[in-house]
């Protein structure tokens, strides 16, 4: 991918990746590639994070399949889509990788690992 070479070209201390569905569809390759350059990564999705990303901080996508499944009932029902309320994300969800931490040289301060609603050891 052209961007990689964009960011080492940039050198940066870290990265934040965002949930997007483009992105999931690389999730193994941006990991891999945070990985081999030693760049410390947050991202916007659990799932970077079950194949070695460092950590995330997302809304509870399980949560937002709910509120997505509410919304098509309603609209089978009748109601028009735009009288619905917009809803945001009310539990967002802190997952870290304590492996990947190691891997990295990064030591992650207890009190974060306190607030984690999952530490992947």
């Amino acid at each position: 991918m052209a961007v990689f070479a964009t960011i080492l070209g940039d050198r940066p201390d870290g990265l934040i990746v965002e949930a997007d569905p483009r992105m999931a569809l690389h999730n193994a390759r941006i990991v891999q590639f945070s990985a081999k350059n030693q760049l410390p990564a947050v991202y916007g999705s659990r799932g970077f994070v079950e194949v070695g990303g460092l950590m995330s901080y997302a809304g509870d996508f399980r949560e937002g399949w709910r509120v997505a499944a509410r919304y098509v009932d309603k609209i089978l029902k009748g109601a028009k889509p735009a009288d619905l309320p917009i809803e945001q994300p009310t539990k967002f969800e802190l997952v870290i990788n304590l492996k990947t931490a190691k891997a990295l040289g990064l030591t992650i301060p207890q009190s974060l690992l306190l607030r984690a609603d999952q530490v992947i050891e």
